[in-house]
């Protein structure tokens, strides 16, 4: 459940709320920059308590370029040690296997070694839930690097759901995901056609025929649907059933 702007906590834990009647199990979104204070905070996370939207949720920057609060980032929010006192138990946290467009990547490393260290203080879980990208080696490198740092924590890589190729490619370049000629077309995409929909099996297949659970660890697939959700769901059920991964 991404935090917007423009929304507000109420509307955030409707939503929760939701998704729990519906079956499913609602991990809210905490955007650190966008919280003005430890009050809105610690009343956020009690409404979500009280509609059974808590225990995990995940905690990002946020957009903002200055902060509207007392928290700088994402490691600052989970240094104060509000989450697990407010009956959080598992935490997801973001990873850029591409680095960042305005972060440079010995930062982005700090900043997840940070949120681990102290999340294993709180004896509290982490995920990490990458970007998306178009290339699998990228990501298979980036796996190394993250367990040769000692972090052990599973991985659900970020893979877009079956979309309209025109609309994909504009989040590409919002997020600063390599989209060269070269490596959509490996994915799958045709330039020519930008009326069409695009979906992950070829890049799926090259991530798995590169990991090695022994080395790369627990490492999963998030959707991020593009405001299709029905057509990701629909993708995961058929590769489901399909038996891929």
């Amino acid at each position: 459940m991404t935090f917007l702007a423009g929304e507000d906590s109420a509307l955030r834990v409707h939503a929760a709320r939701v998704i729990r009647r519906l079956g499913f199990r609602a991990v809210p979104h905490v955007s650190a920059r966008r919280l003005t204070s430890e009050r809105e905070l610690m009343r956020h996370l009690s409404a979500l308590a009280d509609a059974g939207a808590a225990e995990e949720v995940c905690v990002v920057g946020g957009d903002p370029a200055r902060p509207a609060g007392p928290y700088e980032d994402a490691p600052a929010l989970i240094r104060t040690g509000l989450l697990a006192r407010s009956g959080v138990r598992q935490v997801s946290v973001a990873g850029y296997p591409e680095g960042h467009p305005h972060i440079p990547p010995a930062e982005l490393w700090r900043a997840l070694e940070d949120k681990h260290r102290a999340l294993l203080e709180q004896d509290l879980g982490m995920t990490v839930i990458t970007q998306f990208g178009f290339d699998a080696a990228p990501i298979v490198r980036w796996l190394g690097e993250l367990r040769a740092r000692g972090i052990r924590s599973p991985v659900r890589v970020g893979v877009p759901g079956p979309v309209g190729v025109k609309r994909l490619l504009r989040y590409a370049r919002r997020f600063g995901v390599n989209s060269s000629a070269g490596i959509v077309r490996k994915y799958g995409i045709s330039l020519t056609n930008l009326l069409a929909t695009a979906g992950p099996e070829r890049f799926v297949e090259r991530l798995r025929g590169q990991l090695d659970p022994a080395r790369h660890g627990d490492v999963r697939l998030h959707l991020y649907t593009f405001g299709d959700l029905p057509a990701s769901a629909r993708w995961a059920h058929e590769h489901r059933s399909a038996r891929t991964p």
